[in-house]
């Protein structure tokens, strides 16, 4: 290990120079959002020179968007595990979805917020996607499920239905943005539309 990635990582947690400047990142972000992070800034925070990060990102736009992620997947922890297929009433799961949907926009805004101006980060933050990976893929596969296990109908419009979901949690959280303030979207209200309107019930 060489003298400065050993000085970056001298607590000892078991992960490589690159996760680490991520990780750092994404501390960053999740305490004081994005407007104004520097390449300086969060080379001093992780204790390495700034050339450092060059060495493992092409540029401040990559490690911001891998920032990004890892703050999204750090927010959705939080919220606690979604209803598994199969459980409970489809009705039930589908309100907890719509929830964990509004909560986990709400709690990324603020870092989100800073990169209105910064479609470059926007665009590589959705390169670094996974499939499969966001809270919509997981919705859509969750609905899937459902309509596989016969709980939902068998021609149930399940994209259209996560279309609206999405739909209704961006709304909210653009509204909260652009005019400080936001309605409380009705989650039964939006549960039992998707149902009936999109064709979902069995």
């Amino acid at each position: 290990m060489s003298p400065r990635r050993a000085a970056a990582l001298r607590d000892g947690q078991d992960r490589s120079l690159r996760e680490h400047l991520i990780a750092t990142a994404e501390r960053m972000i999740s305490e004081g959002g994005t407007a104004g992070l520097t390449v300086r800034g969060i080379a001093r925070e992780a204790g390495v020179a700034d050339g450092v990060l060059y060495n493992h990102f092409s540029d401040k736009e990559e490690l911001l968007a891998h920032a990004m992620r890892a703050h999204v997947r750090s927010v959705e922890r939080g919220l606690g595990p979604l209803p598994d297929p199969g459980t409970g009433e489809v009705a039930a799961n589908l309100r907890a979805h719509i929830a964990h949907g509004l909560a986990l926009h709400r709690g990324i805004l603020p870092a989100m917020a800073g990169l209105i101006g910064r479609p470059e980060v926007l665009a590589r933050f959705a390169e670094a996607n996974e499939p499969g990976e966001d809270w919509r893929d997981r919705l859509v596969g969750y609905l899937r499920a459902e309509r596989a296990l016969g709980r939902l109908a068998p021609d149930a419009r399940v994209e259209a239905a996560a279309a609206m979901i999405v739909g209704v949690c961006h709304e909210a959280v653009l509204s909260l943005l652009f005019h400080g303030t936001a309605p409380e979207p009705d989650v039964d209200a939006l549960a039992a539309a998707v149902l009936d309107g999109i064709g979902l019930r069995s």
